[in-house]
């Protein structure tokens, strides 16, 4: 089950386990708190788009029933990702597409998904940027083989409408997320900034839109601190790392 420099770690509060590696992929908070955003749907089809090692759809699946589709374009990613599948018994629940999400459509149809969730790569590919010299770290953390807008491009051709989209990024492309967003026809509804402490500036933000969605309505939800200042995860966050 288990290749070189691989672990399991398990999210306590889902009873999920995962195969990491520090080689090639962790997942971090992102993703936990990805897939604790959304409304989530008890039935239908959920597609992760850039999966990584699968840990948004894992943490996801306990909270329905819907059918979930995993996108990864990294060989290795999406074989941890299907190991891990396997791993927690969910070969029924979940599949796992090694893929260019530029393909998601020879395997699913447009207009079909109830939710669409996306952990994406944060930073401009711009020639200034420095990059992780680790390849799998420089093409998750980078806009190396894709962009936030082909991101939400292919998010609005594959959901429904009123299909529900929600990504977590970073509060300076905050701007550019909306633009995008209202550029494919995915009304913002709401966005919530994560704070890593009180006092500090938002490190991260979650937001989630429907397609073809009204444009009045959007919501700025209540802050969500990370850490005590002791150090300690806020009260929030524990539960959904460890449950309540």
């Amino acid at each position: 089950m288990l290749q070189s420099n691989e672990r399991i770690d398990q999210l306590y509060a889902e009873d999920i386990k995962i195969i990491q590696s520090s080689e090639v992929f962790s997942f971090s908070l992102d993703a936990v708190l990805l897939a604790n955003f959304p409304t989530i749907p008890k039935r239908g089809r959920i597609v992760d788009l850039c999966a990584g090692n699968g840990a948004v759809g894992l943490f996801i699946s306990r909270k329905t029933s819907a059918h979930i589709y995993q996108i990864e374009l990294q060989d290795r990613l999406a074989d941890m990702a299907q190991r891990s599948v396997s791993l927690n018994g969910l070969e029924e629940q979940i599949t796992v597409y090694p893929m260019d999400l530029k393909n998601i459509f020879t395997k699913i149809k447009p207009d079909s998904v109830d939710l669409l969730v996306c952990n994406p790569p944060y930073f401009k590919n711009v020639p200034t940027a420095v990059k992780n010299p680790n390849p799998y770290l420089a093409i998750a953390r980078h806009e190396i083989e894709t962009t936030l807008d082909e991101v939400v491009y292919t998010a609005s051709k594959a959901l429904k409408m009123n299909g529900r989209f929600a990504m977590v990024h970073r509060p300076d492309r905050f701007l550019d997320i909306l633009d995008c967003m209202r550029k494919y026809r995915i009304a913002p509804k709401r966005v919530r900034f994560v704070y890593p402490k009180a006092g500090k500036d938002a490190n991260i933000l979650l937001i989630e839109g429907i397609k073809d969605g009204k444009a009045d309505g959007f919501k700025i939800a209540s802050p969500l601190i990370t850490y005590h200042a002791d150090g300690s995860y806020s009260e929030e966050v524990s539960r959904m790392l460890y449950g309540s």
